[in-house]
C-alpha cells in the first residue's frame, strides 16, 4: 500500500501507538521545568563559562551534573559538591562575604538572623532579575520551621557582598555557583539541596558548644551532617511530627511501608 493512501481513523491501533510514543518521548515531565533566563543572564553565563571551564574539566566535572550545596556559618564558607555518579565530590569551597546574625536558627521576620537546617531549591526559586546581581531562594521556612511558627521569607544566596538576612557572595562567586545550579536544573535535576549548619557538626564541635541554648537543635541536625559525611550521598530529609527524619540514600530502597516513614 502506498503511504499516501493510508489515512488511519482516530481509533486505529497504529495512531494510538504513535500518540502514546509521542507523549512518553516528547512531552516533558510535569514535575520538571527549566529555570528562568533572560539576555542579561545568558551573557553572564557565557562569560562565567569561559572562566570556570578549565577548573571543571581538570577535576573531571561537567556543567549539568547534579549539585549539592552545604553552608557553614563558621568559618563562613559555601561548599559546592557535584554528583559524579557513584557519589558527590567537592568542586569548590567559596568564602561567604557576609551573613546576618550568629550561629543559631532564624526565628522571626526581621531578627537579622540567617537560617540553619535542610532546604531545597527548584527552578522557580532561581532569580536572574535579582537586585543583588543573581540570587536563589533557599526555601525558608520549611516544614520544620513552619511547625515552630518561625516567620520570614525571601532568604537568598545572592551577590553584591552585603546581607540583610541572607548569605551574600561576591558577584564573581555567585556567578559560578549560579551557573552550575542553573545548568543542573536545566538538564534535569528537579531540585538541589542546601544544608546550612552553624559549623561542622563533629563530636568535638558539639562538645565545644555544649553550653549553647541551641545545642539540642544542632544535635537534631547532626544525623543529616553525618549521613553525607559518611556516604557522600545527599540524604533524604523528611519532617514528621515537626522533627527532622534523616533517610540515608543507601537505605531508601530497603524501606517498607511498615517502617513508619513516608517515601
Amino acid at each position: 500500500m502506498n503511504q499516501s493512501q493510508f489515512h488511519p481513523s482516530p481509533g486505529h491501533p497504529l495512531l494510538i501507538l504513535f500518540l502514546l510514543t509521542f507523549l512518553f518521548t516528547v512531552a516533558p515531565s510535569s514535575s520538571w521545568c527549566s529555570p528562568p533566563t533572560n539576555p542579561r543572564l545568558e551573557t553572564i553565563l557565557a562569560s562565567t563559562w569561559e572562566n570556570i571551564r578549565k577548573d571543571l574539566h581538570q577535576n573531571g566535572f561537567s556543567a549539568g551534573q547534579p549539585i549539592f550545596i552545604r553552608i557553614f556559618k563558621l568559618p563562613g564558607t559555601l561548599e559546592l559538591w557535584m554528583d559524579k555518579g557513584q557519589n558527590f565530590e567537592l568542586f569548590k569551597t567559596y568564602r561567604i562575604c557576609s551573613y546576618s546574625g550568629f550561629p543559631g536558627p532564624k526565628r522571626n521576620q526581621g531578627d537579622w538572623q540567617a537560617p540553619e537546617g535542610f532546604y531545597s531549591v527548584s527552578a522557580e526559586q532561581m532569580n536572574p532579575n535579582s537586585s543583588f546581581h543573581l540570587s536563589f531562594d533557599i526555601g525558608y521556612p520549611n516544614a520544620f520551621d513552619t511547625h515552630r511558627n518561625r516567620t520570614g521569607s525571601l532568604i537568598m544566596v545572592h551577590g553584591e557582598c552585603r546581607s540583610v538576612g541572607c548569605f551574600a557572595m561576591s558577584n564573581h562567586r555567585i556567578e559560578e555557583i549560579y551557573l552550575l545550579a542553573h545548568e543542573a536544573l536545566r538538564q534535569g535535576q528537579e531540585q538541589f539541596s542546601v544544608h546550612i549548619f552553624p559549623f561542622p557538626l563533629t563530636a568535638d564541635n558539639l562538645q565545644k558548644y555544649a553550653a549553647s541554648p541551641w545545642i539540642g537543635f544542632w544535635k537534631s541536625l547532626e544525623p543529616g551532617f553525618s549521613a553525607f559525611e559518611n556516604s557522600r550521598q545527599v540524604p533524604k530529609v523528611l519532617v514528621e511530627n515537626g522533627e527532622y527524619v534523616i533517610v540515608p540514600r543507601a537505605s531508601q530502597w530497603a524501606m517498607t511501608p511498615s517502617s513508619g516513614r513516608k517515601r
